[in-house]
């Protein structure tokens, strides 16, 4: 499902005005009525239950005036506040507002000191639609909306967002001040960045996307632009296996790290490979560990390097695994998990990522080490795939964790540029980025997550589906997805999320697997429902 900022989704109004001849107007009456329909539905299509609706004096206002034309045809008793001047109303918002009018809709006009009566009206109604600012919010809230937004948060039974909660920041999901907290939201002809990234996505509610008669042509997801990581979409990722396949149709990996304290890491990194379906699974560690790992896994195979220091690799360890991977070709090299922060981690890097002939994950340590050695380590020899989490990518880029989450699609396709590398931007909503732009968001997982050892987990199934031949950005978006769905299967069945256990996610991949690739969604309200 492709997802648009504000300045994309006028673009394609335009095209569908300009180009295709619909008409402005039809466009708002086809949202007004998709809104009406959601309301009455909120409303269990009780004929006299009492909408208060909260307009603005741009085209999300409009939209209000059509949604309550709509209402009161449906039976319900629809009452609309302009929080503006009639004067300031123009183009199709005002045809609407006359043609509402005309209809017998209650249409008050409120003045400086009008709050009291929204709020009196607001307390009073079964539902509120919040048809205030919209998308073309630039700056932070004022007056009278603020009062306005005030009065829905403190007063509303429920309420109904058009396009985006009024107060929200359409493209990056950030509160211009106050904003609306939303039961649903009808978001108009594609979902916009904002209600799929936090905090925007708790102030949403379920997102229903009406179809406003944008052509299929000019709506559908493309290269460079962004988009909804989505069952159906992953279930066309995912490989299939042959009923007469082995297992060197299903890729070989190789993971190196590990040091003294930190074995479980690459242990956990190779096992959620073996469960994503790769064939065959090495996993390097230093040789005093060796031991140790033998213990850790079964199925994976261990290969002992030589140590730079005690329980720590170095450069002399790339070498001897580059050497391991000509003699026993793999498909894939994943790097960093349990690796250490030390100098000899920061050479092991750059020689295995200026050496390696087959793509190579980097996650943890292995980012802190590309950071310390700055141009060194990203002569990449092959295609390289980042997994940081907000602090480790403010380490790369040398900015804030809050200027990362400011703003997460645009840090993400920034770092995927800057590095030529896919780049994913781990935590809620995960984006995984592709250095033309392309991005794609994911609305699997849950707050259970967080906890230790979930991003080595990440990494073993990312790199597997990467040796299972699946091109490296959607191999890690759909790995993302099928690691949060494995987490949100646990959850379900366990009933709770505090107490999550990467070992937990790890057990459930296959199933996650399999329902990923039979295009089931899990969660209701997750992704958002077109209507």
């Amino acid at each position: 499902m492709r997802v648009v900022t504000a300045a994309e989704m006028r673009e394609l109004d335009r095209q569908t005005i300009d180009e295709v001849g619909l008409p402005g107007p039809v466009l708002m009456e086809t949202a007004g009525r998709s809104v009406a329909h959601v309301a009455f539905a909120l409303l269990g299509q009780r004929r006299g239950a009492r909408v208060a609706i909260a307009c603005g004096r741009g085209n999300n206002g409009g939209d209000g005036f059509v949604a309550g034309r709509y209402l009161l045809n449906l039976g319900a008793a629809p009452e609309c506040f302009v929080l503006a001047k009639r004067a300031d109303i123009t183009g199709d918002a005002l045809l609407h507002l006359i043609a509402a009018e005309r209809s017998g809709l209650p249409i008050r006009e409120l003045g400086p000191d009008g709050g009291g009566a929204l709020a009196l009206a607001v307390s009073s109604s079964d539902l509120t639609i919040d048809a205030l600012l919209g998308t073309g919010l630039r700056g932070e809230v004022r007056e009278p909306f603020w009062s306005g937004i005030e009065s829905i948060n403190r007063l509303a039974r429920q309420v109904l967002a058009v396009d985006v909660p009024s107060g929200l920041d359409a493209d990056t999901g950030a509160v211009l001040g106050q904003a609306v907290r939303a039961t649903a939201t009808v978001t108009l002809g594609l979902p916009k960045v904002g209600l799929l990234q936090y905090p925007g996505a708790a102030l949403c509610g379920d997102v229903k996307v009406a179809d406003i008669g944008i052509p299929a042509a000019l709506s559908a997801p493309r290269r460079g632009g962004l988009r909804l990581a989505t069952a159906d979409w992953v279930a066309g990722i995912l490989p299939r296996r042959e009923r007469d396949a082995h297992k060197g149709d299903a890729g070989r990996v190789m993971i190196a790290g590990g040091a003294v304290g930190l074995t479980g890491a690459p242990a956990m990194a190779a096992r959620a490979a073996a469960r994503m379906g790769a064939g065959l699974v090495h996993v390097a560690v230093p040789a005093s560990l060796h031991s140790i790992m033998e213990g850790l896994v079964l199925e994976p195979m261990s290969l002992p390097l030589p140590e730079a220091g005690p329980g720590t690799l170095g450069g002399e360890a790339a070498g001897h695994l580059l050497e391991a991977m000509r003699a026993r070709p793999c498909h894939v090299l994943a790097v960093g998990p349990g690796l250490g922060r030390h100098p000899g981690a920061v050479e092991l890097v750059s020689v295995l990522v200026s050496g390696s002939s087959v793509p190579v994950v980097l996650d943890a340590d292995a980012l802190w080490a590309v950071a310390q050695a700055g141009e060194a380590a990203t002569a990449w020899a092959a295609p390289v795939v980042l997994t940081p989490h907000p602090g480790e990518l403010s380490v790369l880029l040398g900015v804030s964790v809050a200027d990362i989450q400011r703003d997460r699609v645009a840090a993400a396709r920034g770092a995927a540029q800057r590095f030529r590398a896919i780049v994913v931007l781990k935590g809620a909503r995960t984006v995984t980025a592709h250095p033309d732009g392309t991005a794609v968001i994911n609305a699997t997982g849950n707050p259970g997550m967080a906890s230790g050892g979930m991003g080595d987990v990440l990494t073993g199934a990312i790199a597997a589906l990467i040796a299972q031949g699946v091109p490296l950005l959607e191999a890690a978006a759909a790995g993302v997805y099928v690691h949060g769905l494995a987490a949100d299967l646990v959850a379900a069945d366990g009933g709770c999320e505090a107490g999550l256990l990467a070992s937990d996610v790890i057990e459930a991949l296959p199933r996650a697997r399999q329902h990923a690739a039979e295009g089931r969604e899990l969660l209701p309200g997750r992704v958002p429902e077109r209507v």
